[in-house]
């Protein structure tokens, strides 16, 4: 409930001001919990399949993207990696997810690894 209500109320005052067009929101973690209680009652880390939030700055509100299966445990449809996520992020701030930038060597290490934006989501 408290993550629902910061959300929305910076949602809210985010399109009142006129930024949200600007300002790019994302939440996501970088694991999701299993999908059955352990036997001390809790849920361990589970990296199969997590949800990410993305709101503002050329993303179509209201875009549902992929489905997992009835347990929350895999992905049914439509699976995105962590490099997609971040090509997402890179196209949305006007920076091109196929960039390069040198490591410390002097090779061209591509910024989105590989990831494509996803277009579905994009306004």
């Amino acid at each position: 409930p408290g993550l629902d209500q910061t959300f929305t109320a910076l949602l809210e005052d985010l399109e009142h001001r006129g930024l949200l067009d600007e300002t790019l929101v994302v939440i996501t973690s970088e694991m999701g919990r299993t999908p059955k209680v352990n036997g001390n009652a809790g849920r361990d880390h589970w990296t199969y399949c997590y949800s990410t939030v993305f709101a503002g700055a050329g993303i179509r509100g209201g875009s549902v993207y992929g489905a997992s299966d009835a347990h929350a445990a895999y992905v049914k449809d439509k699976p995105v990696s962590t490099s997609d996520i971040c090509a997402t992020i890179y196209h949305c701030l006007g920076i091109d997810p196929d960039m390069t930038v040198p490591d410390r060597t002097g090779r061209p290490v591509p910024i989105a690894h590989g990831g494509q934006p996803i277009r579905d989501i994009l306004a």
